[in-house]
């Protein structure tokens, strides 16, 4: 909104007057504005919480959104007396017949199924919640293009999940997924992942092997000291141009090692190896390919 005397861009509301109030000349653009706040006041925040009347965010990682409502099971009135035995009885019919109407379409099914495979992954695999409902939207699009017909909707989950792992840049691993999601085969995994990202247009960013640094080490239990050289390393590696097309894991793990060897932290190329999900040989191989490239002297 621009002021019609002066031309500004700094209108401001006056709440209590009703009016809109240019910042810079004084002029009244508009006057008696409706109010669109609450009818309440609240002076604290526990004060406010407990007079709001709204429900919880829209949800992609609920089947229904969040937007549904349910019968409770409290069986009081809204003076808080127990309501008659005929009452709860009908209440209960009238729950059960809500619950059988809520999911009347095979969509609504194959997302219910689909959403409660995302929650036990994201619990597995302590995926953060943004993650999850990045997940979601990936596998909705994934249904409304029909790609989940005929395959494995666990495994289009896990898919979807890995997916948004790759793209928020959370460091989770296709075997860490695949291994999560129970009887998937990582094979099965992978070829729902491929078949995203070529039929949804995903454009994967190169995943960063100093995300992994703190994963690993935490698990092995590396000092934060010692981490703090690894990503040293592999920052040094990054600008030689020797980390680009391969596998994360193996450099970051050969990058503790080197750290721990600087740093007398005394863990083995095995213990490291294992926690990464990498073999030794690759390791061993990594740990070569930095030292030459970066002229350590170990």
């Amino acid at each position: 909104m621009k002021c019609p005397e002066c031309g500004s861009d700094y209108p401001i509301e006056d709440y209590n007057r009703g009016e809109i109030i240019c910042q810079n000349c004084g002029l009244v653009i508009n006057e008696d504005i409706m109010d669109r706040g609450p009818e309440w006041r609240a002076f604290t925040k526990e004060e406010k919480e407990s007079r709001g009347r709204v429900g919880i965010p829209i949800s992609y990682s609920m089947h229904d959104k969040g937007l549904s409502t349910i019968i409770d099971r409290i069986n009081r009135d809204a003076h808080g007396k127990q309501l008659p035995i005929s009452t709860r009885l009908e209440m209960l019919r009238l729950r059960k017949l809500q619950i059988r109407t809520g999911v009347h379409s095979s969509i609504d099914r194959n997302l219910i199924q689909a959403m409660g495979e995302l929650d036990r992954l994201k619990d597995n695999l302590h995926i953060p919640l943004h993650v999850k409902e990045k997940a979601a939207i990936i596998y909705r699009k994934a249904l409304d293009n029909g790609f989940v017909r005929g395959r494995s909707i666990a495994a289009i989950a896990s898919a979807a999940l890995y997916a948004a792992c790759r793209a928020t840049e959370t460091p989770r691993t296709l075997r860490e997924v695949a291994s999560a999601s129970g009887a998937r085969k990582k094979k099965d995994v992978a070829r729902c992942y491929r078949l995203l990202l070529k039929e949804l247009d995903i454009r994967m960013p190169a995943e960063d092997p100093v995300r992994c640094i703190s994963k690993i080490g935490s698990k092995v239990k590396i000092p934060i000291k010692t981490q703090r050289i690894a990503i040293k390393i592999l920052w040094e590696a990054r600008k030689k141009g020797v980390v680009s097309g391969k596998n994360p894991n193996g450099l970051a793990a050969a990058a503790l090692y080197i750290a721990c060897v600087l740093g007398d932290a005394k863990r083995t190329q095995k213990e490291i190896a294992e926690v990464a999900n990498v073999t030794e040989v690759t390791v061993r191989n990594r740990y070569k390919g930095l030292k030459k490239t970066l002229n350590l002297n170990i």
